[in-house]
C-alpha cells in the first residue's frame, strides 16, 4: 500500500461518515444500514438537530479510495475455488462465504494462501485426531468381578495400613514394655502367692481336723445316755401298769 493510499484512507477517516436508519436503537429488530427516511413526520426527514445527518455529496471519500478495505485491498467474496481465477493478489483480497463448509472451506483457503492472496476472514481448523478402535471388553461372571474388586480393595489397603503401622511405632513400643513388665511382676507374685497359699492352708486343715475329732466323742456319749433313758423308762411304765391293775383288783375286793 503506498502513501498516498494511505493518506487518502485517512481523510475518509477523518470526515465520519457514519449515517445509521432513524430508530436504530430503539427497536431491536432493526439493523444500523441506512434506510432513507421517507414519513411524513420524521424528524430525521426534516433535518432536526440531534436526528442523525443525511447523505450529501460533500460526506462522499475519495475516488481512489472508494470502497476499499483499510488494509489497502478490494476485498472479493469466494464460494468456490473458481472464484479466486482471475483475481489480482496484489489489489484484491478474499473472503470466504460464511455459508460454505469447514472441508470445502479449508481448501480453498489453502489454494488462496498458496496464491499470494490475502484472506480476510482466515478459520484455523482444529484437525481432530482419528481415535483408535476400542476393544469391547470381555464379559466376566458376577463371581469373577467381585473377587477382583475385593483384590483391588486389599491392594489399596495393604499401603494404608503399613502407614499406619509406621506411625504408630511408638505406642507399640510402649505396649511391649507394659506388657514385659507385667509378666515380671506376675512371675516375682506367683512364687510369693505359692507358699502364702501353702502356709496357710495347712493350719485351716488341721483345724477340721481337729474339729471334727471332737465333734464324734461327744455325739457318743449324748448317744449312750438316750438308750438307757429309754430302758428306764420302759420298766416305769410296766410298774404304772401294775399299780393300776392292783389298784382296780383291791376295789374289786373291797
Amino acid at each position: 500500500m503506498t502513501t498516498e493510499v494511505k493518506r487518502l484512507i485517512r481523510v475518509r477517516d477523518d470526515k465520519g461518515a457514519v449515517f445509521k436508519r432513524d430508530g436504530y436503537g430503539k427497536k431491536r429488530q432493526l439493523s444500523d444500514s441506512w434506510r432513507k427516511p421517507r414519513g411524513q413526520h420524521n424528524k430525521q426527514r426534516e433535518q432536526k438537530k440531534a436526528k442523525g445527518a443525511l447523505p450529501k455529496p460533500g460526506f462522499g471519500s475519495p475516488i481512489a479510495v472508494r470502497g476499499m478495505h483499510p488494509s489497502g485491498f478490494f476485498e472479493v467474496l469466494v464460494t468456490s475455488l473458481k472464484d479466486l481465477e482471475g483475481l489480482d493478489p496484489r489489489t484484491q483480497a478474499v473472503r470466504l462465504g460464511a455459508t460454505v463448509g469447514i472441508r470445502k472451506r479449508t481448501t480453498i483457503q489453502e489454494q488462496a494462501v498458496a496464491a499470494g492472496f490475502k484472506v480476510l476472514n482466515v478459520r484455523v481448523v482444529k484437525t481432530t485426531k482419528a481415535k483408535p478402535a476400542k476393544a469391547k471388553p470381555v464379559k466376566k461372571d458376577e463371581g469373577e468381578e467381585k473377587a477382583e474388586k475385593k483384590g483391588t480393595t486389599k491392594k489399596a489397603a495393604v499401603p494404608a495400613k503399613k502407614a499406619a503401622k509406621t506411625k504408630a511405632l511408638p505406642k507399640a513400643e510402649k505396649t511391649e514394655e507394659k506388657a514385659e513388665k507385667k509378666a515380671t511382676t506376675k512371675k516375682a507374685a506367683a512364687p510369693a502367692k505359692k507358699a502364702v497359699t501353702k502356709t496357710k492352708a495347712l493350719p485351716k486343715v488341721e483345724k477340721t481336723e481337729e474339729k471334727a475329732e471332737k465333734k464324734a466323742p461327744a455325739k457318743k456319749t449324748k448317744a449312750l445316755p438316750r438308750a438307757e433313758k429309754t430302758e428306764e423308762a420302759k420298766p416305769k411304765t410296766a410298774a404304772k401298769s401294775k399299780a393300776k391293775t392292783s389298784k382296780s383288783g383291791v376295789k374289786k375286793n373291797e
